[in-house]
């Protein structure tokens, strides 16, 4: 009995060991990456089956007095808001209340007869034609999203809907539109009331220039050889709606194992690479961008806002999720998850050396 006691506590011993050494592997390639990049302050997760394996906040989140980054640190994520927004149309969709193929013309009105044939889909997936930005948009200033939706009624449509894709973000200036019409409510509130207060996710709200968020980063960029405050935007952009950190992200990304918010339906549905008007896919989804790391199959999204790159990408067939938020114009976050997910799965390591 007390060899099986013993034989237990040796490999329990080994195992801890063995954890203790990729965690640390784990930090010096971050910590170098951040050198290397100039990054000031990160935050990163790696959930592993819905639970947290490793959260770490390395450098400095406010670099001008000195504030580590920790696991709690607030970031602006930018894109990769674009899967809440789609969550919040999936909802609505779940409920009823909203078909995928309805045309956007039944919630947008004075739409321009160019747009008759653009549907929800086409906004989720980036195929509307509609140009990326809205012409009236300012980001020094504040301004309802149906105004700057409304500025993109006169541009011509890129090409015609369905026919291929192009990143937009008009698209999700009108999906947070819909949301808002159709729930009767800010799109920040019904977000939260049927997403993050449900999941815990006490950290996630609107992106807001006035408000008082605590652990909240600030954003930085490296220009003419030295670190500087990136430019601060005063608009909010439903495009790139939320801040978050890396803990709240954690337990939305166990949320999409479950059936707490979305269906396994309107999941799969969401994870299924569009199709054009050709027949073929593109490997984006509803909110999602579709492809793989290395031979691992991969659905991920990234973020981009003037001093903050974040990226957030889920390895389903390993049950693996890497979340990497940073406060620098200047990171490349992708380069850092492909990193640490070599760390875990070692086919990923001889890419990821040369």
């Amino acid at each position: 009995m007390r060899r099986k006691l013993f034989s237990l506590f040796v490999i329990l011993l080994l195992s801890l060991q063995t954890a203790a050494v990729r965690a640390d592997k784990v930090d010096d390639y971050v910590k170098a990456e951040m050198r290397k990049q100039r990054i000031p302050g990160l935050s990163l997760a790696v959930v592993k089956e819905g639970k947290i394996i490793k959260a770490e906040g390395y450098g400095l989140a406010n670099v001008e007095h000195n504030i580590p980054a920790r696991p709690e640190t607030v970031f602006k994520i930018g894109s990769v808001s674009k899967q809440f927004i789609a969550t919040g149309i999936m909802l609505l969709v779940q409920e009823g209340k909203i078909g995928l193929d309805d045309k956007v013309g039944k919630y947008l009105d004075g739409s321009p007869e160019s747009w008759n044939g653009i549907t929800i889909r086409h906004l989720l997936t980036h195929t509307s034609g509609i140009v990326r930005e809205g012409p009236g948009f300012d980001p020094f200033k504040d301004q309802k999203d149906f105004d700057v939706i409304k500025t993109a009624y006169t541009s011509p449509l890129r090409f015609a809907p369905g026919e291929k894709y192009e990143y937009c973000n008009v698209g999700y200036f009108s999906l947070a539109e819909i949301i808002s019409r159709v729930s009767g409510k800010p799109w920040g509130d019904f977000m939260n009331e049927r997403v993050f207060a449900p999941l815990g996710m006490t950290a996630t709200r609107p992106t807001s220039y006035s408000a008082i968020v605590p652990n909240r980063a600030d954003g930085y960029e490296w220009k003419n050889d030295k670190m500087q405050n990136a430019v601060e935007y005063i608009a909010v952009r439903p495009s790139g709606a939320f801040l978050s950190n890396v803990l709240d992200l954690a337990k939305w990304d166990a949320a999409l194992y479950t059936d707490a918010i979305l269906k396994q339906a309107t999941r799969e549905q969401m994870w299924t690479p569009v199709k054009l008007n050709s027949g073929a896919a593109y490997p984006y989804g509803l909110g999602w961008q579709l492809d793989s790391l290395g031979n691992h199959k991969q659905i991920h999204h990234g973020g981009s806002l003037p001093g903050f790159r974040s990226q957030f990408s889920r390895l389903p067939d390993d049950k693996l999720s890497i979340i990497v938020l940073t406060n620098c114009d200047n990171a490349n976050p992708v380069a850092i998850v492909r990193g640490v997910a070599a760390t875990y799965l070692s086919d990923l390591a001889a890419s990821v050396a040369k």
